[in-house]
C-alpha cells in the first residue's frame, strides 16, 4: 500500500441536497486533501432519477454520476477558490420517504478496493450501518472513525414515540460499537456512546469569512454595515426551531413590540409556519429558502436560533463567521459557540427577550484573527487530525493484545463478544423479513440492476437470475 494515508469518507447525502451530511463531509474531504499529504476519497450516494426528483431542489437531476460529480466540484470551487485533489466515488442509494433519508443499497464498503482500504470515516455511522450486510468495517479498514451528526433520539422523542426511542438508542450503540474504532460526537447534544470523544470537527464555508472581511472594510470606510434587524434561516419544519421561535414571539409580543423578524426556509411545514406567523401582532415575514451566503443576508445584524434539535448548527456558525450577533438557547449543541463574544445565550423565555432586545440595540464585537481561524475548515481539520490521532498513526496496525494474562483474557472475551454480536447483526441484516421489521427499504439488500449499470458495478447473481 502507498505510504500515504488513504482516507475514505462515506456519507449519507450529496449536493445538490443542501443538508449537513452533504456539505460538511465534502469540505472535510477537500481540506484533508489540500496539503497533498494523504489520499482522500469521498463516497456519496447515487440516486435513480425518480429518487433524485424527490430529494434534490429546483428540479435538478443528473443522468450520470460523472455529471453529478462535476456539479459537486464546481459548487466547492466557487466557494473556496481552490481545485482539490480528492476522488469522488458513488454508492447505490435509495430514498426512504418515511425517514426522509437516503439509505444504502448493498455492501457499500466494496466501493473502496481492498488494496486502498486504510482509514474509513463514517459520517453518521449509525445511519450507514443500521442495515449494513457485508464485509465488517473493522476488518476491512485499519481504522474506522464514526462522526455523529444527528440527534435521532430527539426527533423520535418529539414524535412521542418513547419505546421507539428506547430501541433506537440500543440499536445505535450496538451498530456503532460493532463497526467503529473511534467515535466523535460533534457536541454533547447527541446520544452518548462508550469511549466517544466530544469535539466539533466542522468548519464554515470560507465564503462567510470573506463576507466578514468585506463588512470590516465597509465599516472602516464609514459605512453602516448592519441595516437590517433579526432573521432565522433553516429547513422549514417545526422541529428545526420554528416551533420554539414562534412560541417565544407569540408569548412576548408586548415586550417585543416593534421588532421585525424574517424567516427563510423550505420544508414540509412551510404553509403551517406561514399561517402561525400571520396570527402574530409582530411583523414576522416568511420567505422561501435561500443560500445563507446570498447578499440578501449580509445586512442582517441578529440571527435568532432557538433550536435544540441540532447537534452543531451550521447556520449559527455561518452567522458568527459573518460577524453577526447570534441569540441562541443555552444548550449543549451551542457549547462550541460560547467562546465567541457575539454568541448570546439565554436560559428561559425572559432571557430570550432580554438578549434579543439588547442585540438589536447594540453592535456586534469584531472577531479576532484567532476567532476567525477557529471557525474555519483549516481549524476543523486540525481538530479532526488531533482527536483521531491520524497525525501520528503508525504505518502498521498496532497490536491491541495486552501482555498480562488476566488482561489478555479480558481482551479476548470482549473481542469474542464483539465478533458474536457482529455475526448476529450480519445474519439479521441478511434477511428481508428482519430488515423490513426494522425499517429497511424492501429490496435494498442488493442494488438494483439499473443502478449497477449506471455505477459500473457487477450485477448481483440474484438480480441476473431474476431475468431468466
Amino acid at each position: 500500500m502507498d505510504k500515504k494515508q488513504h482516507i475514505a469518507i462515506f456519507t449519507t447525502a450529496s449536493l445538490p441536497w443542501m443538508t449537513g451530511t452533504a456539505v460538511n463531509p465534502l469540505f472535510r474531504a477537500a481540506y484533508l486533501s489540500k496539503d497533498g499529504e494523504r489520499k482522500v476519497t469521498l463516497v456519496i450516494p447515487w440516486l435513480s432519477l425518480k429518487d433524485q426528483g424527490l430529494v434534490y431542489p429546483s428540479n435538478i437531476t443528473f443522468i450520470s454520476p460523472s455529471e453529478q460529480e462535476k456539479y459537486v466540484r464546481r459548487w466547492l470551487e466557487e466557494r473556496t477558490g481552490f481545485t482539490f485533489g480528492f476522488s469522488i466515488r458513488f454508492y447505490p442509494g435509495r430514498f426512504s420517504k418515511d425517514k426522509r433519508s437516503i439509505l444504502a443499497a448493498g455492501d457499500i464498503s466494496e466501493i473502496i478496493p481492498d488494496e486502498e482500504a486504510d482509514i474509513a470515516v463514517l459520517e453518521e455511522p449509525e445511519h450507514l450501518t443500521w442495515y449494513h450486510h457485508g464485509k465488517r468495517w473493522k476488518i476491512k479498514f485499519r481504522m474506522v472513525i464514526g462522526i455523529i451528526h444527528t440527534n435521532y433520539l430527539e426527533y423520535v422523542k418529539r414524535e412521542k414515540k418513547g419505546m421507539q426511542a428506547f430501541l433506537l438508542k440500543i440499536i445505535n450503540s450496538w451498530v456503532v460499537g460493532i463497526y467503529c474504532h473511534k467515535v466523535i460526537r460533534l457536541s454533547a447534544a447527541t446520544q452518548d456512546y462508550p469511549k466517544s470523544i466530544i469535539c466539533n470537527v466542522h468548519g464554515v464555508n470560507p465564503k462567510f469569512l470573506e463576507i466578514y472581511k468585506e463588512k470590516i472594510e465597509q465599516q472602516q470606510n464609514g459605512k453602516q454595515v448592519f441595516t437590517k434587524g433579526a432573521y432565522y434561516i433553516g429547513k422549514m419544519v417545526w422541529n428545526k426551531g420554528y416551533k420554539e421561535l414562534l412560541k417565544l414571539l407569540h408569548d412576548h409580543q408586548t415586550e417585543l413590540a416593534g421588532i421585525e423578524v424574517d424567516l427563510y426556509g423550505n420544508g414540509e411545514d412551510s404553509d403551517q409556519v406561514q399561517e402561525a406567523a400571520k396570527k402574530l401582532e409582530l411583523a414576522v415575514r416568511v420567505h422561501p429558502g435561500r443560500d445563507h451566503a446570498d447578499p440578501l443576508f449580509h445586512d442582517f445584524k441578529v440571527f435568532l436560533n432557538p433550536s435544540t434539535t441540532d447537534v452543531v448548527c451550521t447556520t449559527t456558525a455561518e452567522a458568527l463567521a459573518m460577524g453577526k450577533i447570534v441569540v441562541c438557547a443555552n444548550h449543549p449543541s451551542n457549547e462550541f459557540f460560547k467562546q465567541f463574544p457575539n454568541c448570546w445565550t439565554y436560559d428561559d423565555s425572559n432571557g430570550f427577550v432580554e438578549a434579543t432586545c439588547k442585540a438589536l440595540a447594540e453592535e456586534p464585537a469584531q472577531l479576532t484573527d484567532a476567532q476567525r481561524h477557529e471557525l474555519s475548515w483549516e481549524a476543523a481539520t486540525e481538530r479532526f487530525l488531533k482527536v483521531t490521532e491520524l497525525d501520528q498513526v503508525p504505518t502498521s496496525k498496532p497490536s491491541n493484545i495486552p501482555q498480562k494474562n488476566f488482561m489478555s483474557t479480558s481482551f479476548n472475551f470482549r473481542k469474542n463478544m464483539e465478533d458474536a454480536s457482529a455475526y448476529v447483526h450480519y445474519v439479521a441484516s441478511g434477511s428481508e423479513a428482519s430488515r423490513k421489521v426494522f425499517g429497511a427499504i424492501p429490496g435494498s439488500l442488493q442494488p438494483n440492476e439499473q443502478q449497477c449499470k449506471e455505477l459500473g458495478l457487477a450485477i448481483p447473481a440474484a438480480k441476473r437470475g431474476s431475468r431468466k
